[in-house]
């Protein structure tokens, strides 16, 4: 298992925002993370990638505990993430931002596997165009896609992706699927937080349905598709 997750407690003040929460992401796996908003599940990747320093619980990644490591050392072992506030810098050109993703500044071409810039405008052919376009230029699916382009240049074995289709149009949500589409089939586990279910069940295998800040039910896409009750009671408002 590349990612194993078990009984994480996180707490904003007296708050207590995560509540024994486990899942587990196997190697070249999609899995996707609902709920409605305000359940956790931007919790659960925070406090993943060390951002939010759990209480208590454990996080395992690639057979290594990093539970509540700096999230540098958390992205250096080989989770990249990709935020809700994509957080791409404004005034830098595109391929700054590109290069900004590159851990420890240099490129591995000895390994064909690499995520290269060559590799990046295959994927996202419009960045070979605008390289010298700053980022706030950009719109908000071309900077979306620009974050998730500049996590793949630390080449992660992981990818957490919180909320990337929020606020695009129908266009960009299909460009976007696409792109995680593309990016598992080349062997990167994806970790998928996403208010869009269609597209979320297009691109997962399996899914974790959160409640309140705990776990509330745990299945596969064809099963979560065949119980409409849990639908309902999970993710309706």
């Amino acid at each position: 298992m590349l990612l194993e997750v078990t009984n994480l407690n996180t707490y904003y003040g007296q708050s207590h925002a995560l509540q024994n929460m486990s899942l587990q992401v196997a190697k070249g796996e999609v899995v996707a993370l609902l709920g409605r908003n305000g359940m956790g599940k931007s919790t659960t990747l925070k406090s993943i990638m060390g951002l939010l320093k759990p209480r208590s619980g454990k996080v395992v990644f690639d057979g290594r505990e990093i539970t509540g490591q700096a999230p540098y050392k958390i992205a250096q072992a080989g989770i990249g993430y990709v935020p809700e506030e994509r957080r791409i810098f404004p005034t830098l050109s595109v391929m700054d931002n590109l290069m900004m993703g590159v851990k420890g500044g240099k490129i591995d071409r000895a390994n064909p596997d690499a995520w290269t810039i060559e590799k990046i405008f295959d994927h996202f052919p419009f960045m070979k165009e605008r390289t010298h376009q700053r980022g706030a230029h950009l719109s908000g699916g071309e900077q979306q896609m620009l974050t998730i382009g500049r996590t793949l240049m630390g080449n992660p074995k992981l990818l957490m992706v919180d909320e990337p289709t929020e606020g695009l149009s129908p266009i960009m949500v299909k460009e976007v699927r696409d792109v995680l589409r593309k990016i598992s089939q080349s062997g990167i586990s994806i970790l998928l937080v996403e208010h869009n279910l269609k597209m979320a069940m297009s691109v997962a295998t399996r899914v974790y349905l959160m409640a309140k800040a705990h776990l509330g039910y745990t299945g596969t896409v064809a099963e979560l598709a065949a119980n409409a009750e849990v639908r309902a009671k999970y993710l309706e408002v």
